[in-house]
């Protein structure tokens, strides 16, 4: 494939992934619209997001699989299509159990789009041209939040519905586009899949995320014991051992045991969930804002703007980097800004720009930690049969500790009586895992190794020689 014609791939993909993205943050200004409509509580309405994380994470290592098997454009294609339908299931949804559902499915198909996505620049991209890639893709995210609470509040104009509406024409684009320019890869002939493995990795995943989602923070201690929680962290936990057992029996399984022995493979995987953690507190900076800066709860949104805005800039150059540095030194420069970032917060005064300062660093960290890095690692270290597979684990890990840090900084905040010195003191601790982070980053393969085992032309890394 020229250069051209990638290109060409790239612009699809990131539509593809802009898409799905957008509908996690364009969702936030119609809960309340929504609520009223179906004449339902905040507590119900928790399960529009709380479905679409847990579909999400159940289809993601699905269709990551079977895109290394069947294809990755007829997955791509698979993908966007359910997330179109379950857009308009949405959209046209009579009552709140099906707009649920509508959601549900959403969260299905978004949850293969970004790993195959992924894959397919592994496919398609040469070594030294991987990390731009992966750069844009990765943008994609922060360019989301910034404007999918605009788009929604414009679209809100129309009725609550036409923030699902959007959807379907943009996903006939992709599709048709995608027809045209991404190549079809997979394997040929009789293909034996794991469905007991991905059935129970499916039940594994989906026992620890509705558990997850359930405890109350204000309530740490009573709500892990409690019904909706316990049992289901007890099943996650009891499946991790016979989910081990079948796919080390299995011909093809869902998770290759070989990718969590390797080395750097499960290390960035940890790295992954550590990185996880820390985009998960982000949530509760407007509240601290609240808090510790006296604003109101609508003006206090815009303090995620210094994070949003830095990663939108920062994304795209660490991938540009990724291509000249490699890996390790900016995985340990993301550990080191995070952890400023987060510490910052810790000692900050009632001052506007000690906060936005320290958004700056957060988002500085979180663009040489998340996606482009992580992913180029793993595609650099997966076989093509298991680059999708590969990275739908990391998707997972870093959805785990997503789930994890919620709970976790809700918690701490709670401990200290919801006040500033809660969320600080949370922040702290974020802060001291992104330092965990940087020290892991020490293990990493350096450039002119990772340059060495895929095989670039030397001459386009003159870097070799300081590598690592």
């Amino acid at each position: 494939m020229d250069s051209k014609s990638r290109n060409r791939l790239l612009g699809v993909l990131f539509f593809g992934v802009l898409m799905g993205a957008l509908d996690i943050a364009i969702v936030g200004p119609a809960l309340k619209p929504i609520g009223a409509h179906f004449g339902v509580d905040s507590r119900s309405l928790q399960w529009v997001f709380t479905i679409y994380v847990l579909m999400n994470l159940v289809a993601t290592p699905l269709m990551a699989k079977l895109s290394d098997r069947v294809g990755r454009r007829p997955i791509y294609l698979l993908d966007v299509a359910f997330f179109a339908i379950g857009s308009l299931v949405a959209g046209l949804a009579p009552s709140f159990g099906v707009l649920v559902a509508g959601r549900a499915l959403q969260g299905f198909g978004a949850g293969g789009i970004f790993p195959v996505a992924t894959a397919v620049i592994g496919d398609t991209f040469p070594v030294e041209k991987r990390g731009g890639a992966l750069g844009m893709i990765g943008a994609v995210w922060g360019l989301a939040f910034i404007i999918g609470p605009l788009l929604g509040m414009l679209l809100l104009g129309f009725g609550w519905q036409w923030i699902f509406f959007v959807n379907p024409p943009v996903a006939l684009l992709v599709m048709a586009a995608s027809l045209k320019v991404m190549p079809a890869t997979g394997r040929s002939g009789h293909v034996v899949f794991d469905w007991g493995g991905m059935a129970m990795l499916a039940l594994m995943l989906g026992s620890l995320a509705l558990g997850l989602s359930q405890i109350d923070s204000s309530h740490l201690a009573s709500s892990l014991v409690s019904a909706s929680v316990l049992p289901f962290l007890v099943l996650a936990l009891v499946l991790v051992p016979v989910f081990w057992i079948i796919e080390l029996r299995a011909a093809d399984p869902v998770v290759r045991p070989g990718l969590l022995r390797r080395k750097q493979l499960l290390l960035t995987d940890l790295l992954s969930l550590g990185t996880g953690l820390g985009e998960a507190s982000l949530v509760f900076i407007p509240s601290l804002a609240v808090v510790l800066l006296g604003m109101s709860a609508q003006s206090s949104s815009a303090m995620l703007l210094p994070v949003v805005l830095t990663m939108s800039v920062g994304t795209p150059m660490v991938g540009r980097l990724l291509d000249k540095i490699g890996s390790r030194l900016i995985i340990m420069s993301g550990g080191v800004l995070l952890a400023a970032g987060m510490l910052l917060m810790k000692v900050m005064t009632a001052d506007l720009l000690p906060f936005i300062v320290s958004g700056v660093l957060i988002g500085a960290g979180l663009s040489s930690l998340l996606g482009a890095p992580m992913r180029y690692i793993v595609l650099n270290e997966a076989s093509p049969s298991e680059r999708g597979a590969a990275q739908a684990v990391l998707s997972v890990f870093t959805s785990i500790g997503q789930l994890i840090g919620g709970t976790m900084v809700g918690a701490v905040a709670s401990s200290y009586g919801g006040g500033a010195e809660g969320f600080t003191t949370a922040y702290a601790v974020i802060g001291v895992i992104a330092l965990g982070l940087t020290f892991g980053g020490l293990f990493l393969k350096g450039r002119a190794e990772e340059m060495a085992e895929t095989g670039a032309p030397q001459a386009l890394h003159p870097e070799r020689s300081a590598g690592s």
